[in-house]
């Protein structure tokens, strides 16, 4: 007790110590005298209390003070107690009693608040230290004191008894212990816990307090209540505290759950207050002070209590409330204790659990639902586990026909899908692979069938309508003796779908089943609809089947949905744009009614006077507000992923954020949502169209990707960052609507943008794809397009190929770019799962990406192209993060020399093949490459000659053979030139690298000096280059006629020019045949007459600069002959039968080609002329002299070729070389000469018909002077119909001459014949014989023409349409002449059409009529008038 003054008692005592030093006395006096003071004025409750000052912190003083102290109060202690007959701890515990009874006493506070005021805790802290000196001197009962502190009328604040168990002085467990009534001492627990997480917060302002308050009650109550069976055999004889430590924490349970159902009406401070106490499962708490089974045990209760908590719901209120159990949109009570509770026990432990329950117990199915949710959103390996625990279902319910199972798999599949497909497969799929072919359960038998059909029956009356198209639109598989019990449950599934007033026939075109959104209405799934019937219009400028069908077979939903959706008014834009020409395009197919479409554009410009006036301009727009929500949620996000503590709340909160993505996508009345998982995902490269909204929604995903990438890389490197990020792509990939955006987007920045981009941005988006190539599976195709039309199909790629696409290297950024995400993706990979084994590795990388590193590094690393030195396994990105000096060369070449690395790059699917290198340098824009013109030299040959050529071809090489090396170049040249070239806008890539072409020449020549090229002179033998290409050629299919027609001239072109860009004397081989040298030019024969000769258009010459290198090659070669004139004039000579049109080439252009050759041949031998060479020369000259003088035009070998020199020469010169008396002049004996030069006009009358002007022939010229030349024939009486016939029985020169003709030009001479057959006499039907057959079979060609689409030129390519431009008009003259004429034809002319009567009467049964009647000698003679044949 205080003395007066505020003096302490021991101040006093020492005090009054001092003044008695005057006055000796003993000690006996002086006691004597102190204990009657004592018994006159002590207060011993305020004793107990007096030892604020007790203990000093300095030194023995204080000590020795101490024990003073103590002996003194237990001396007094025992004084009284003796005076009271009591024993002294009795005394002791009564009185520590009554001291806390007057330290909790507050009247200024509630009775429930739990903790002390400072002052209380101040008093309460002298008194524990008194009792523990007590306790040391054995004078303190703590039974005693348990049964006085239950003796109190109020018990003692819940910190009391805290700090009495934390000082050692009595223990919680012995308090409960001696508790006169478990009951009460439970309801005072639960009513101070309550108040403790209510107050939460001590008022001193000590947050901890609380806390460490909670933590160690929670010790003891698990320590207590949840005892191991050694402990249970010390502790058999009470069950009474394990039994209150269990009531507690079950009270407490239950004081959690009952807020679950009603967490909208409960106040806010209430559930942060039940927040508070699910402290108590934080796996934290209890460390190592409770018994890790216990702890089990514990957790384990806990679980099974909520999930049998209150089981009231029945099934049927289950299937149709769970879509509201949803991760997001449980109360978050329920799915935080979940995830407290889940995290002490593996996902299989868990599911287990769960498992055992639902088979054991009546159950609550909001909780087990929810229990679902959130296991699928917070397990990794749920998913698995999951589809295992369904087909145990399964196979248990049609083994057992046992309904309940049945029910279970099918709310937890339609549960787990509820959380997208990110986290589980969608329901329709589910559903589908279950039960949707004759492998499923219900398969095995007619009652296993029946017993699916009642159970999905019984549940139509509770269904929801997405759940019942699926069953619909996707029924199981039933056999078809069967099927009637099918078509029971569909009826019955229709009527509960006209119930809910949802029409199947109101199912959109593209609508999602794999989703249960009922919010979508048919207005909405509408709007989708046009979004991606525009889509495919866009691609293919067709009306999708879909929508053609949708008009025909789904007409309600088609007129009342479908078209109101389409032509919702707009102000349209000035130039149509997709939306209006789609809208055309059906209202040009009858698709959209007349009045419908007048009331649309009416609509339209009432919207557009209204914007002009000011009036009112309508704009769709999302709320700004789901956006602000995404950035909070995504900014929490942030928080938690820096942080390595709060990982274990990453997936909830990024199951809000997917939750907040479904809803924002939702508000979107202009969305694109992907219609169906296999459908693959457009994306345009050239130009990505993206909605500003969607797009401003996916930068904010991919900054947060990125900036919680770097946050967290600055503390730890990517293996030491968990699953956070993974987790957040496989998010976004769950949202199949979004991928198409995010794919676009991502176009936009690595394509498009990528040179721009910095270090941070490129480190972000390299780990992004990477991310994205680990959550592949749910990601669609990729189909990419190029923004013109195309004769080959557009690409489907996966989605690690699409990189590919993306990372160009044609100019000095796009190489540093490359090479920068390259590396950064590589070396985050490598350090982000390191872990993983090496098989796992290969299947996460793409291989893309690889392969980009491997042309890159060593093309701008000197380094990186000799021998390795296998650098340590640092990781180069991460230390370049804190390096910023280390250039992208550095980290590059850095991780190229990783032996881990370097191991990659030795399996198959990562190599880095020749053909493939070649296509990434012929990418390459010379003038803007990275490498200067040496510096890429310098390069090629180390790549060719030094690494793939000596390489074996199982590593991508050649296997040293300089053949094979050729080969691959001259097809990869090739294959390059068919690929678009994205660099300029889609245009097709026509030019040939120089420096590739450059080496290809080297290669050739090589091999043509090494006598590679002609192995001998056996016809097996064959020339490597035209093999090669008429191979490629053989097997080029692309799809549709026109594609493969289209390709096949673009292959030409392009082969024709690398032909021309090799040495010449490469086209021909030679051989040895004895001890003579020869030329064979058989090969390239072959392969003009077969495939280069249908490259010209003017119908018998090739171009000049095919035509001029054979000749320079052949000169070149002869060189090899003893005699180059003899081995030229060998070859000019069999070309007159082999390849004509060879010569007729070098007819054409012989003022050009004359000179060149002259001068070559001077050069080479300085000899007269080879004897063949001369004749073209002479024919040539003799040609012009005619023409011009009048001379005599003498014949210079095969007629045909003097024809020729003097078509091509009358051409040149001036029109009068082309009249009549040019022909007239022609002596006797040019009977050939003649026929020769009327094929030769007929082929210039073609080719003004489909090429006018690309070959500069005029049409009408051209009839003219064929029209002279037949007119000539007639007069001289020269046959000539056999021209047109092309059998085998043909005279030679006939057959030579169509052999000089391209192949299009020969099935067109039906075209040229029937042009001249208006000035045909009428005596030709008496003097040639053939004539009929001849024009029956010519117009039996020009149907087959017209029948097949082919080669007939089109009105619009006529040079003058009046002229049959028309085919149709060509052919009915055609037949109107036929018509007339065949009633005029002597009866011997009957005797060759036969054979044709028969096709005759099938394409033209008239005509065919009418050849049948007149083939009668007596019909013929019945004519009783005459039909006027010409006029």
């Amino acid at each position: 007790m205080a003395a007066a003054g505020g003096r302490t008692w021991k101040e006093v005592l020492a005090g009054r110590a001092r003044k008695r030093k005057c006055i000796v006395r003993s000690g006996a006096e002086i006691q004597g005298a102190a204990l009657c003071l004592l018994d006159r004025h002590q207060n011993l409750t305020d004793l107990l209390l007096e030892v604020e000052d007790s203990v000093k912190p300095d030194g023995q003083g204080g000590a020795e003070h101490q024990e003073v102290s103590e002996s003194f109060i237990v001396s007094v202690l025992q004084e009284q107690a003796s005076r009271l007959g009591v024993p002294t701890a009795t005394l002791a515990a009564k009185n520590a009693v009554a001291n806390i009874k007057r330290i909790c006493q507050d009247p200024a506070r509630p009775s429930r608040v739990p903790l002390l005021t400072l002052e209380q805790r101040n008093r309460l802290s002298c008194l524990l230290q008194t009792v523990k000196g007590l306790l040391a001197n054995n004078v303190f009962s703590r039974s005693l004191f348990c049964q006085e502190l239950w003796k109190m009328k109020d018990p003692p604040m819940l910190e009391a008894v805290w700090h009495l168990h934390r000082g050692d002085i009595v223990g919680l467990a012995e308090l409960l212990e001696s508790s006169p009534s478990a009951l009460s001492v439970v309801e005072w627990l639960c009513c101070s816990l309550c108040g403790l997480c209510e107050l939460e917060e001590e008022p001193s302002g000590d947050v901890e307090l609380p806390r460490h308050l909670l933590s160690d009650l929670a010790i003891v109550f698990l320590q207590n209540g949840f005892q191991q069976t050694s402990e249970l055999g010390r502790k058999l004889e009470s069950k009474k505290v394990p039994n209150i430590c269990r009531a507690v924490l079950q009270k407490m349970l239950t004081w959690v759950l009952d807020a679950v159902g009603k967490e909208k009406q409960e106040d806010v401070s209430k559930l942060q207050a039940m927040r508070f106490w699910l402290n108590v499962f934080n796996l934290s708490v209890y460390k190592s002070a409770v018994h890790p089974d216990s702890l089990q045990q514990f957790f384990r209760h806990t679980l099974t209590e909520v999930l049998t908590y209150n089981p009231l719901l029945k099934v049927s209120d289950a299937i149709q409330m769970q879509k509201e159990w949803s991760f997001t949109r449980t109360c978050p009570l329920l799915t935080t204790l979940y995830q407290k509770l889940l995290l002490a026990f593996s996902a299989k432990e868990s599911i287990c659990q769960l498992q055992q329950v639902l088979e054991t117990r009546e159950v609550n199915w909001h909780h087990v639902l929810s229990c679902v949710s959130t296991l699928a959103v917070c397990q990794a390996e749920a998913e698995q586990l999951f589809k295992d625990l369904l087909s145990h279902l399964l196979m248990k319910a049609f083994e057992n026909y046992d309904m309940e199972s049945m029910v279970t798999a099918f709310l937890i599949a339609r549960q787990a899908a509820l959380e997208g497909p990110a986290v589980f497969m969608p329901y329709s799929e589910w559903f589908k692979a279950s039960f949707g072919s004759a492998g499923g359960h219900h398969g095995s038998s007619k009652k296993a069938l029946v017993f699916l059909l009642e159970f999905l029956s019984e549940l139509v009356p509770f269904e929801a309508a997405p759940y019942l198209k699926v069953h619909i639109m996707y029924p199981p598989f039933v056999p078809t003796k069967h099927r009637s019990l099918l078509l029971e449950y569909i009826t019955l599934a229709k009527t509960r779908l006209a119930d809910l007033k949802v029409a199947i026939e109101d199912m959109g075109l593209y609508e999602d089943l794999s989703t249960t959104d009922e919010s979508v209405q048919p207005q909405g799934q509408a709007l989708r609809d046009v979004e991606k019937a525009l889509q495919i219009f866009e691609n293919t400028r067709k009306i999708p089947t879909s929508v053609i069908e949708a008009s025909i077979f789904r007409r309600p939903y088609y007129t009342s949905w479908f078209l109101p959706a389409l032509l919702r008014p707009r102000v349209l834009p000035k130039a149509p744009d997709v939306h209006m020409a789609f809208i055309d395009t059906l209202k040009r197919a009858d698709k959209i009614p007349s009045n419908l479409y007048s009331t649309f554009m009416q609509a339209c410009g009432a919207m557009r006077e209204k914007m002009l006036q000011g009036e009112s301009q309508v704009e769709s727009s999302h709320s700004r507000e789901p956006v602000e929500q995404l950035k909070a949620e995504l900014a929490a996000l942030g928080v938690l992923i820096v942080d390595q503590a709060k990982h274990q709340d990453v997936p909830a909160q990024i199951a809000v954020i997917s939750d907040n993505l479904t809803s924002l996508w939702g508000h979107s009345t202009e969305e694109n949502e992907a219609a169906a998982s296999n459908s693959p995902i457009q994306v345009n490269i050239p130009a990505p169209e993206l909605d500003p909204c969607q797009q401003s929604v996916v930068d904010l995903l991919l900054t947060s990707f990125c900036q919680n990438l770097i946050a967290a890389s600055y503390f730890n490197p990517p293996d030491r960052q968990g699953p956070c990020l993974s987790l957040f792509v496989r998010m976004m990939c769950g949202h199949r609507n979004l991928l198409p955006v995010l794919l676009g987007r991502l176009c936009q920045l690595i394509y498009h943008q990528g040179p721009s981009l910095n270090d941070a941005h490129i480190l972000g988006l390299a780990a992004f794809v990477i991310h994205l190539s680990e959550s592949r599976a749910l990601i669609p195709k990729v189909e990419v397009n190029f923004g013109i039309s195309q004769p080959v199909p557009e690409q489907v790629l996966s989605v690690s190929e699409y990189w590919n696409f993306l990372l160009v290297c044609r100019t000095e950024e796009s190489f540093a770019f490359c090479m920068r995400f390259c590396t950064a993706a590589a070396s985050y990979l490598m350090c982000k799962f390191s872990s993983y084994s090496h098989e796992d590795l290969c299947a996460l990388l793409p291989s893309s990406l690889v392969k980009k590193l491997q042309y890159l590094v060593p093309r701008l690393c000197l380094e990186a192209r000799g021998a390795l030195c296998q650098g340590g396994t640092a990781h180069p990105l991460w230390s370049s993060l804190s390096c910023p000096s280390l250039s992208y060369k550095q980290a590059s070449l850095s991780l190229w020399k990783q032996a881990h690395f370097q191991e990659l790059l030795k399996e198959k699917e990562f190599q880095l093949s020749f053909r493939e290198w070649l296509l990434l340098e012929l990418e390459v824009y010379p003038e803007k490459d990275i490498l200067s013109a040496s510096e890429r030299q310098d390069f090629h040959y180390w790549a060719i000659y030094q690494h793939y050529l000596p390489a074996p071809s199982a590593a991508g090489g050649c296997d040293g053979d300089l053949q094979k090396a050729c080969g691959i170049i001259l097809n990869t040249i090739l294959d390059s030139s068919q690929r678009l070239d994205l660099g300029s806008c889609g245009h097709w890539k026509m030019s040939v690298s120089p420096d590739i072409l450059c080496k290809l020449q080297e290669m050739v020549l090589e091999l043509w000096c090494r006598g590679k090229l002609l192995p001998g002179c056996s016809g097996a033998q064959r020339h490597f280059l035209f093999g090669i290409l008429q191979e490629r050629l053989r097997n080029g299919e692309h799809g549709s006629a026109l594609g493969q027609q289209l390709w096949r001239q673009q292959e030409l072109l392009q082969q024709r020019r690398i032909l021309v860009g090799l040495p010449a004397s490469a086209l021909i081989m030679t051989c040895q045949k004895g001890n003579k040298t020869l030329l064979d030019c058989e090969d390239f024969f072959h392969f003009v007459n077969s495939e280069l000769k249908n490259t010209c258009s003017r119908g018998y010459a090739l171009s000049y600069s095919i035509t001029a290198h054979f000749f320079r090659g052949l000169l070149n070669a002869s060189l090899e002959c003893e005699e180059a004139a003899e081995g030229v004039n060998d070859v000019l000579t069999a070309c007159h039968s082999k390849c004509p049109i060879l010569l007729s080439s070098a007819v054409l252009w012989w003022p050009r080609l004359e000179p060149v050759l002259c001068s070559q041949w001077k050069r080479l031998f300085g000899t007269p002329l080879a004897e063949e060479l001369q004749k073209l020369r002479e024919c040539q000259s003799s040609a012009a002299r005619f023409l011009s003088s009048g001379a005599v035009f003498p014949l210079f070998g095969p007629p045909w070729i003097s024809a020729a020199f003097l078509h091509c020469t009358a051409q040149q010169q001036s029109p009068r070389g082309r009249d009549r008396s040019t022909l007239q002049r022609l002596g006797t004996g040019t009977e050939q000469l003649l026929v020769s030069l009327l094929f030769f006009s007929l082929l210039d009358l073609i080719s003004a018909k489909i090429a006018p002007e690309q070959e500069g022939v005029d049409f009408q010229a051209s009839l003219e002077w064929s029209l002279e030349i037949f007119r000539c024939l007639e007069g001289r009486g020269i046959s000539w119909p056999l021209l047109f016939h092309s059998t085998e029985e043909d005279p030679g020169q006939y057959r030579v001459l169509r052999s000089a003709a391209s192949d299009r030009h020969t099935r067109l001479l039906p075209l040229a014949f029937y042009s001249l057959t208006p000035c045909f006499h009428h005596e030709l039907l008496t003097q040639e014989p053939t004539f009929l057959r001849v024009a029956l079979e010519l117009y039996l060609q020009l149907l087959q023409l017209f029948v097949e689409g082919k080669d007939l030129p089109q009105p619009d390519q006529s040079p003058d349409p009046t002229e049959h431009g028309d085919p149709l008009e060509l052919i009915s003259s055609a037949r109107r002449f036929l018509l007339a004429a065949i009633p005029r034809c002597p009866a011997h002319s009957f005797g060759n059409t036969r054979l044709l009567l028969s096709t005759c009467e099938e394409l033209d049964p008239e005509l065919g009529a009418a050849l049948l009647h007149s083939s009668r000698p007596a019909a013929a003679m019945e004519l009783d008038e005459e039909l006027v044949l010409f006029e």
